[in-house]
């Protein structure tokens, strides 16, 4: 280990030089710390797990696609329905799906955005929380 330097002028002026030797010692006991606990934190307990018959319920929803047209005719997954007969559908898909239905709504661009909140609060009267609207991606 080095202290000082072998020149004799200037014996009492303060190194100019880090030490580095220190710093390696710890990081090499570190290492070799790191190296020694790394493979005791994995558990590698061997559980032989039984086989099971069961098959999972589907938790999804059932999708309802509302399109409206330039000429505001409605359709309910390609059925055409009057805009009278709508609270009828929305209520009936709640009951068929026991209130797990998503209303998809694909709407014109020439759509008049009253028509569409409407459709919206007859939604939300029928107890639909999961409403999305569908658009095309715009060329670029």
């Amino acid at each position: 280990m080095s202290f000082g330097n072998f020149s004799s002028n200037n014996r009492n002026a303060p190194m100019s030089e880090i030490n580095t030797t220190p710093l390696v010692d710890v990081m090499l006991v570190l290492l070799i710390i790191f190296i020694v606990t790394a493979p005791l934190l994995t558990n590698t307990v061997s559980i032989n797990l039984p086989n099971s018959k069961s098959v999972a319920t589907p938790d999804a929803p059932d999708v309802v696609n509302l399109s409206i047209n330039d000429k505001g005719k409605m359709f309910w997954n390609e059925l055409e329905i009057n805009r009278k007969e709508l609270p009828k559908f929305l209520s009936q898909a709640m009951i068929d799906s026991k209130g797990k239905t998503e209303l998809h709504i694909r709407a014109d661009r020439e759509t008049k955005y009253f028509k569409i909140t409407e459709i919206m609060s007859e939604a939300q009267k029928a107890g639909i929380v999961k409403l999305g609207f569908v658009s095309k991606v715009a060329d670029k």
